[in-house]
């Protein structure tokens, strides 16, 4: 069979297949650093296990490695099979796999060493960050050239999305990352003070926003509709639900800067844009769920519909608390507490690692070309091992860092703080420990997965690595 009338699913196998591997790796991470706050000594004073060098590795190895294999095997399933046309260069496909591999290799050996650009969400050394850039031209390559050859006309909403995400992170990395190099592992940002901090929270957050918001929301419109066998609730919505986001997200990132040296007026605008982001997180939301109009019953008997579906009442709920709390006088109670901690993760388990687990049963069986995963019982246990860790997580730091905020500014009489740091932190313990027991719950999850995608990969035929794509269809 020609190359030209076949899919490339190689490359798509070995990302979702490093997904699952990369997710339990992070995991463990963040499970080991949580024990680490209330065991300290659990690093055993090696410099290379202390939580300052972990934390990063856990942040890196959940958003980029996990986070970021997911979206590389969903967009390029997805922007084949809505174009009819195979991927645009095989080459440039496999770079991008193996390339996104070396990176995540260089910041696990890094990072634990302390050699880190210490920027939030942009920790890996220069090298790494010239590698990264590298790499996502090469997708953008890919993906975009995959378009321009498409046998159909129509664009599907899905990989607008992916488009949005795959441009604005490359800007958004390339234009935060610019330093000057000082030796190979060293270099200093061509910003300085409260430019640099601009700088790095207009990335940081809109890393939120694009690597974590939009491209999942790519992955929603696509396995959704699919997993659920009916077409998106509102395609109407869809559009303008994805022109909002777009031009709203930009600019929301000074809220991460309330009450610093940041221009007053910035720290506004930053507010306003995060509560107006309300509505087009929540038209997004609603388009998902209300997809399974009419089918409602299909919840009781998929598991992995019910993972997608669960996943967007988390995103929902996220979004919905990301611009409550980017209100100052909410901001003035949360900031610097463990609610910050809640609010990411609702969002990183709830709602990234969810969708992309629901997104990853769904794709697997069409992978490995059988009918459906080995064990539906064991997506079932899945699902709820994520459901409740995700829950007992969120509540434990919801509840420690209201708990924080208030206790933070109580006053006595005379003016001085009635609690100190050290009383604040015994307080704490507690949530400390609930918080590890939802990590431990979720991570047990990823291991049932492992186990049914193995004996799901060992149902697989032999059969040829490509799948022939169809004739485009015509209304």
């Amino acid at each position: 069979m020609s190359q030209g009338t076949t899919y490339n699913d190689k490359v798509i196998r070995q990302f979702a297949v490093m997904t699952v591997v990369w997710g339990i790796v992070g995991m463990l991470v963040g499970v080991f650093i949580a024990a680490q706050l209330i065991w300290p000594g659990l690093g055993w004073e090696i410099p290379w296990l202390s939580y300052g060098r972990l934390r990063p590795l856990h942040t890196n190895a959940v958003i980029f490695a996990f986070g970021g294999s997911a979206l590389f095997a969903t967009s390029y399933y997805c922007v084949q099979r809505t174009c009819h046309a195979r991927l645009f260069s095989d080459g440039l496909a496999s770079f991008t796999f193996w390339g996104w591999q070396a990176v995540i290799v260089g910041a696990a050996i890094t990072l634990p060493l302390g050699l880190t650009m210490g920027k939030e969400y942009a920790e890996l050394i220069w090298p790494l960050a010239v590698l990264v850039a590298v790499v996502w031209v090469s997708y953008a390559i890919v993906f975009f050239g995959t378009i321009v050859k498409r046998k159909v006309k129509h664009i599907y909403v899905a990989n607008w999305f992916f488009g949005a995400f795959i441009l604005t992170v490359a800007v958004l990395h390339i234009v935060n990352n610019l330093a000057l190099p000082t030796g190979l592992t060293h270099s200093y940002p061509i910003y300085s003070g409260t430019v640099d901090a601009m700088v790095q929270w207009w990335y940081g957050h809109n890393a939120v926003g694009f690597f974590l918001t939009a491209g999942f929301l790519g992955m929603m419109y696509y396995f959704v509709p699919k997993q659920a066998g009916r077409p998106i609730y509102s395609y109407r919505l869809s559009i303008v639900h994805f022109w909002s986001l777009i031009a709203i997200y930009m600019w929301a990132g000074p809220h991460h800067l309330h009450y610093t040296a940041l221009p007053d007026w910035v720290q506004t605008l930053g507010m306003i844009f995060s509560i107006m982001l309300l509505a087009p997180s929540w038209g997004g939301m609603i388009n998902g769920i209300m997809t399974l109009s009419g089918a409602w019953h299909k919840l009781r008997t998929d598991p992995i519909l019910r993972f997608m579906i669960v996943a967007l009442s988390f995103y929902g709920m996220s979004t919905f608390e990301g611009p409550m709390m980017s209100i100052k006088t909410v901001n003035a109670l949360s900031h610097y507490t463990d609610w910050t901690i809640g609010h990411v993760h609702a969002g990183a388990l709830g709602w990234v690692a969810m969708i992309s687990i629901g997104a990853l049963y769904s794709l697997f069986p069409r992978l490995f070309g059988v009918e459906r995963m080995y064990s539906i019982r064991l997506i079932e246990w899945h699902f709820w091992t994520s459901t409740i860790g995700t829950v007992l997580y969120i509540v434990a730091m919801w509840i420690a860092g209201v708990m924080q905020g208030l206790m933070w500014r109580t006053f006595n009489e005379d003016g001085t703080l009635t609690y100190t740091f050290v009383e604040v932190l015994q307080a704490t313990y507690p949530y400390y420990y609930l918080r590890l027991l939802g990590g431990l719950v979720f991570l047990s999850g990823m291991f049932f997965m492992v186990y049914n995608v193995y004996k799901t990969w060992q149902m697989a035929p032999k059969r040829a690595e490509e799948v022939p794509v169809p004739e485009p269809t015509h209304a």
